[in-house]
């Protein structure tokens, strides 16, 4: 029996992201009623946490906080106890219209801390603006999850938690597999590990994503080292190279299976508050 063995396992499901369109799946939720069903069959299959993203009529993405509040009322709705995490990134708006939903007092909120390469162009993340989404989630209550696209953002993460700008205890998500980002290669990832470890604790709660057809491989690495999955259609559309997911929960059947193949339970929604810090939902 390994290390992990018996250790719960929190799923967060990123439900629509910015970029995939019917187009590209047709499973993919798009609006506000399409994404409210789409995390509840996802929250149904194990997921706990819901990463979330909003479009506009044309299915462009908005940082609009009125949509935001509908979808976080309806998975509230539908999904008792799930963890609805907003989503601050770069896509949706520019500049302090990327926080403008933090008063809405979700239970988490995403952290981009730093700046990177992505496929076509620079996902900016200056540090007067990091600075400003940390202090308007430590205002409203919300628990950043910390996105680590280079291992300097980790650095930066124990940096931010060192002066007080986020808690104690940070969640810390390594996004793998984004071209001109960081690889999805096994010894980085492990690097990674060592590094949150190193710089948190034994103890720290931290989970990773894989991009793409780098989904299933980083969902296994995280299980057997003891870290939390995401999935999700928001990072990939296919359940193999020629088959499309047909739901998010398709999706996220998959992580539970990886999580079961190290002996590692389901975390309901109760338990990954607990892990996490948050207040009961």
């Amino acid at each position: 029996m390994s290390d992990v063995a018996g250790k719960p396992c929190i799923i967060c499901v990123a439900i629509t992201g910015s970029l995939p369109t019917k187009a590209d799946n047709p499973a993919v939720p798009i609006t506000i009623s399409e994404q409210i069903e789409s995390t509840h069959e996802a929250y149904e299959a194990g997921a706990s946490i819901a990463h979330c993203h909003v479009r506009d009529d044309e299915g462009k993405p908005t940082s609009d906080p009125e949509r935001f509040g509908r979808l976080m009322e309806g998975i509230q709705l539908h999904c008792p106890g799930m963890i609805v995490q907003l989503s601050t990134g770069g896509r949706s708006g520019a500049g302090k219209t990327r926080g403008g939903m933090l008063s809405l007092r979700p239970p988490m909120a995403s952290l981009s801390v730093g700046s990177n390469n992505f496929p076509t162009r620079v996902y900016e993340n200056p540090p007067d603006l990091v600075d400003w989404l940390a202090a308007e989630m430590k205002t409203y209550g919300v628990k950043p999850e910390i996105e680590a696209f280079d291992l300097s953002h980790i650095y930066k993460a124990h940096d931010m938690m060192e002066h007080a700008q986020i808690g104690a205890r940070p969640y810390v998500q390594f996004v793998m597999g984004v071209k001109n980002a960081m690889p999805a290669v096994k010894r980085v990832f492990d690097i990674y590990v060592d590094t949150v470890h190193d710089l948190f604790g034994d103890d720290i709660p931290w989970c990773a994503a894989g991009i793409g057809r780098h989904q299933l491989e980083v969902n296994e690495w995280a299980a057997a080292a003891g870290g939390h999955l995401r999935t999700g259609l928001e990072d990939n559309i296919r359940i193999d190279k020629t088959t499309l997911a047909p739901s998010n929960a398709a999706l996220v059947e998959l992580a539970v299976l990886a999580a079961q193949r190290h002996d590692r339970p389901i975390a309901t929604p109760a338990q990954a508050r607990k892990i996490l810090g948050l207040r009961a939902g």
